[in-house]
């Protein structure tokens, strides 16, 4: 058995027939629509990932745009088993009008109105939600959206959701593979993994206090527990595997654990790495070349190590 990957670490993208899996349909949905579902907990953003990064200035832009009545660019939802729709494309925009309707505005707390600038039309400038007219409101309410919705039908997995998102944010900055099943697979699984990145023993041997911001050290986490119990997944059966398919096939299984198990993986996780840091210490799970050891964690070299560690 032996896994495809370059030098230890995952590469970027795969494909296969889960992608004929894929439902995909059209709806034009209100901001009003949108929003109550938002805050009803129907439309989910995705978790501790994406966090609302636009300016004043850029979200005014946006709701100017709306009230012009000027054509808006379509998001794209994924719909889940419960019904529930994920935010793959759009959380900005959805997230703007959320903060704009409710007049607090999510990057700073204060009070959202629209800037004081030549940007924005002279009617609305350095106006909140409630000093509009009662038709600008209404026309921030109902005006729609495009909305192309995906729903992956079989396998129950959501490979093929992980495919359509890395496909899908591609003309951005492309998102690493942690970061795009931190969107797909939220669930108690994903939850553990950001609880056990605060462990300090954890950050120790990662080597920064700081949380990574492409999620490369939950990457790791999950390569522990991947590597760790594969005897017991379908793959051992496989000469070949390819590392990136099977971390999506792992955390769609686990996405939604149920405590006891939540509570055996951590115990496993904690003493596993806490017993290794008590042996090395800052060079736990460092390649050793020439005489000296890597400043940064191997891959590899924690697979084997934890794997075996753990065993």
């Amino acid at each position: 058995m032996n896994f495809d990957e370059p030098k230890g670490s995952e590469k970027d993208s795969y494909s296969n027939d889960d992608l004929f899996s894929i439902n995909s349909w059209g709806a034009d949905l209100s901001f009003s629509e949108l929003v109550t579902r938002y805050k009803d907990g129907d439309l989910l953003k995705p978790e501790l990932q994406r966090k609302y990064v636009w300016s004043k200035k850029e979200a005014s832009r946006f709701v100017d745009s709306v009230l012009l009545g000027l054509p808006v660019p379509s998001i794209f939802l994924a719909k889940e088993k419960n019904e529930k729709m994920l935010i793959i494309d759009g959380y900005q925009r959805i997230m703007t009008m959320h903060d704009y309707i409710s007049g607090t505005f999510s990057h700073d707390g204060n009070l959202f109105k629209l800037v004081n600038s030549e940007i924005i039309n002279q009617r609305w400038r350095n106006k909140s939600y409630l000093e509009l007219s009662p038709e600008e409101q209404r026309k921030i309410k109902y005006t729609t959206i495009h909305a192309i919705i995906f729903q992956q039908k079989y396998p129950e997995n959501n490979t093929a959701m992980y495919q359509i998102f890395e496909r899908i944010n591609a003309s951005g900055r492309v998102l690493r593979p942690q970061e795009i099943r931190n969107c797909i697979y939220q669930g108690s699984f994903n939850k553990l993994l950001f609880e056990l990145n605060e462990d300090e023993i954890w950050r120790k041997i990662f080597g920064s206090d700081q949380d990574d911001s492409r999620m490369y050290d939950l990457e790791i986490i999950l390569r522990f527990f991947a590597i760790s119990n594969i005897k017991n997944e379908p793959e051992i059966r496989q000469k070949q595997i390819n590392l990136t398919n099977y971390l999506n096939c792992y955390m769609g299984r686990y996405k939604d654990m149920d405590p006891n198990l939540i509570s055996n993986y951590k115990n496993n996780f904690l003493i596993t790495i806490h017993k290794i840091y008590d042996l090395f210490g800052d060079k736990s799970y460092r390649k050793y070349n020439k005489g000296k050891f890597g400043i940064k964690i191997n891959p590899s070299v924690f697979d084997a190590i934890s794997a075996a560690t753990s065993y």
